[in-house]
């Protein structure tokens, strides 16, 4: 059973604050990724939800300014440490956040009882194998932020749509622009009705370039 008290016990954190359409958010992350990574070779597993990624920013802040509509239901797959799902229910979205690393699973349900949705919205954080998935139901909308980071996901995230996507349902994705989201992107083509927007983050020196894009099935 998971409490705030155990979770604080077990891990070391550190806090991130972000604001949204004037709305304030706070969230746990890992002081240290150390305990997360293999030993024997630390590119394996590596702990790619534990830290707060720009395109959760953008697709955050997409998110919080569709219109609440009460009987649609949205599935966020990748959900890391919560703060995509966590923020869409904030703003009155019904939203299952899926995950399957356990450490990210506690972190986003600290981060959920750190940051309460409003009263009118529902958040489900649940675990999520995409290789062997055992959720119930379909979806208005699947979403997700560098959940297509490497190229062996592209199957099973394309099972993923083909299983839980109502047929007139929209996908929406944030991803970093890189060689393995735009060869994505490219083979949904043939498959999706696809509406890409590139946005530009800048701190300080830094620039990081975000594809947001819309598909639905045609």
């Amino acid at each position: 059973m998971f409490s705030l008290e155990s979770f604080h016990k077990e891990y070391e954190t550190d806090t991130t604050d972000l604001t949204i359409k004037e709305r304030r958010f706070s969230f746990l992350v890992p002081r240290s990724i150390d305990r997360f990574l293999d030993p024997e070779d630390v590119f394996h597993d590596f702990p790619l939800w534990s830290k707060i990624w720009e395109t959760s920013i953008v697709l955050s802040e997409y998110l919080a300014g569709i219109p609440v509509e009460p009987e649609k239901h949205f599935l966020e797959i990748g959900g890391g440490i919560g703060l995509v799902g966590i923020i869409a229910s904030a703003f009155g979205h019904r939203v299952t956040m899926t995950e399957y690393n356990p450490d990210a699973l506690n972190y986003a349900r600290a981060n959920a009882e750190t940051n309460p949705p409003s009263a009118d919205s529902n958040l489900e954080i649940t675990q999520l194998d995409w290789n062997r998935p055992r959720l119930e139901g379909l979806f208005d909308y699947i979403v997700g932020s560098e959940v297509i980071y490497k190229e062996k996901d592209f199957e099973p995230v394309l099972k993923l749509f083909k299983r839980y996507l109502k047929p007139e349902g929209e996908i929406i994705l944030a991803e970093g622009l890189r060689k393995t989201s735009m060869e994505f992107f490219r083979q949904m083509g043939e498959l999706f009705e696809m509406k890409a927007q590139k946005k530009v983050l800048r701190y300080k020196e830094r620039e990081t370039r975000v594809i947001l894009c819309r598909m639905k099935l045609k």
